[in-house]
């Protein structure tokens, strides 16, 4: 018997038929259901993506649906929400967006369901704080897309500046998913060796990586100046981390977990290096910070927690 593999998707915007779209070619979901509060869109979604299927690498049954559908599935992804517009942060989104993912958590819980939940709406940090908090899951069931593409654009701007693959970078953007993000330098790896070993002796300025930092915190706000609206990395992204649940992988990704006291906050969600599997979140890679890197981790905590307990926690009530 073939095991199910279903996910269904809440919100079929951009970002969220990115992920449907890299799902139909990488195949290894054998159930997607989309919901969207347009149903003709999500109907139209769904046939369009469908008709794709005699060039998929597997069987993928593709349908419009309602939350119904959730009861018995693997992952509930949600991309639903406003789009952040030219000039506008994604901290700036949190009241409007904390109201429409309030009462989609509430029609998913009632489904039945019991899986686990991925979000990836703006800002993703306070939305999966909003869907942990709603839906009473356990926290290694609630799974932001936290630093996961800002982590990708980090090490593909590594690769093309050292000139090695991009899957060989290990490093990682923590933090907001957002304006007070960070990279731990210390702790970015080529292959098995240091990134600023590897820099010195190829010659190369270390402040460099001021600039390729600063490529990646802009790299949205650009994008979005240029074409409206970043989706194919998230997509991608997106992707990656469910793979990494359905196939138990134990993999490491940076995603928006919650905080309890591990780093020395509480109470909030943010990006840190995780490890993956069937249970959503199986434990946190607690990473040594250096004094100044830690205060940026402070200063994105406290800002975390400002907007909760000013702008999210009283419409939770």
């Amino acid at each position: 018997m073939v095991e199910r593999r279903k996910i269904v998707l809440v919100g079929t915007g951009f970002v969220g038929m990115s992920m449907a779209y890299s799902l139909l070619n990488q195949g290894g979901v054998n159930e997607l259901v989309l919901i969207d509060v347009v149903k003709e869109k999500a109907e139209g979604e769904a046939m369009d993506l469908s008709h794709g299927m005699p060039f998929a690498p597997s069987k993928m049954d593709i349908k419009a649906g309602d939350y119904l559908d959730c009861k018995d599935a693997n992952i509930v992804v949600i991309t639903a929400g406003l789009n952040q517009k030219p000039g506008q942060t994604r901290l700036e989104l949190a009241k409007e967006n904390a109201k429409i993912m309030k009462d989609i958590t509430k029609q998913v819980v009632d489904s039945g369901f019991n899986g686990t939940f991925v979000i990836a709406s703006n800002p993703v940090d306070l939305m999966t704080y909003v869907v942990y908090k709603v839906s009473g899951f356990p926290k290694e069931k609630v799974i932001g897309s936290g630093t996961v593409l800002d982590t990708a654009r980090l090490r593909f701007l590594i690769g093309e500046y050292l000139q090695v693959a991009s899957k060989n970078v290990h490093a990682y953007i923590m933090g907001e998913h957002g304006d007070s993000s960070f990279v731990p330098w210390e702790h970015a790896y080529v292959g098995c060796k240091k990134l600023t070993d590897v820099m010195k002796e190829q010659g190369k300025d270390l402040k460099d990586l001021d600039k390729i930092y600063e490529d990646v915190q802009q790299a949205a706000y650009e994008i979005i100046n240029k074409k409206k609206a970043t989706y194919y990395g998230i997509g991608i992204a997106l992707t990656r981390l469910i793979k990494a649940i359905l196939g138990d992988e134990n993999a490491i990704m940076p995603v928006s977990m919650y905080q309890n006291g591990e780093y020395g906050h509480s109470g909030m969600f943010i990006g840190v290096p995780a490890i993956i599997n069937r249970n959503g979140i199986k434990e946190m890679v607690k990473l040594n910070l250096e004094p100044k890197v830690q205060e940026k981790f402070d200063y994105s905590c406290n800002l975390l927690s400002k907007m909760i307990e000013e702008e999210i926690d009283p419409i939770l009530e």
